[in-house]
């Protein structure tokens, strides 16, 4: 089968929402991609239309999305591209879809932290968009990583944090001077 893959660069553009299924969770939400382009005679970098995509993720990669991405982070979504058309209101509409592979955050506009899921851990309590004090969703709930451990503005680590740091979970990371193997662990890679 013939399958459209393509890689988009833009922002989040309307919050994530997660569901499940019979086949699984899946999530979704609106990606806006923009151009940009150097104007020559006015010597700065224009930005050109925007367009909206539908960016669709299922199973884990859906939860782990529902659990690391807001409003407005920069993402590189790599995807089958699915248009569809529709008569809707006496008119045709044409939607473009992306059926998620791979997304990560954009590294050429800011930092990220991965944390790895462990295999087999339940599924977070506790998602983004529940409103857990009436039950009904859409409301603005905590949003919570893939261990349910809800994330923090607070760096990892602080008092106030409930996200451990790298330290404390036994881990290294770019900002440590010197990367020591446990006993029994492969060395850490340099690069």
């Amino acid at each position: 089968m013939n399958e459209t893959m393509v890689t988009l660069v833009g922002n989040v553009a309307t919050g994530v929402e997660y569901r499940e299924s019979v086949s699984g969770g899946y999530a979704r939400f609106r990606f806006a991609v923009t151009s940009r382009r150097w104007d020559r005679q006015r010597e700065f970098w224009a930005d050109g239309p925007t367009s909206f995509y539908t960016v669709w993720a299922w199973r884990t990669l859906g939860l782990n999305l529902a659990a690391s991405v807001s409003v407005g982070e920069p993402l590189v979504v790599h995807g089958r591209l699915r248009v569809r058309e529709e008569e809707r209101d006496g008119g045709r509409r044409t939607s473009i879809d992306i059926d998620a592979v791979s997304i990560g955050h954009d590294m050429a506009r800011g930092t990220s932290a991965f944390r790895r899921a462990a295999k087999g851990e339940p599924y977070p309590t506790d998602r983004p968009g529940d409103d857990t004090d009436s039950g009904a969703g859409g409301g603005g709930g905590s949003r919570t990583g893939p261990t349910g451990t809800a994330s923090a503005p607070d760096a990892a680590g602080s008092p106030n944090s409930p996200v451990p740091s790298r330290a404390s979970a036994g881990q290294s990371g770019p900002d440590d001077r010197v990367l020591v193997p446990t006993a029994g662990a492969a060395a850490p890679c340099p690069f």
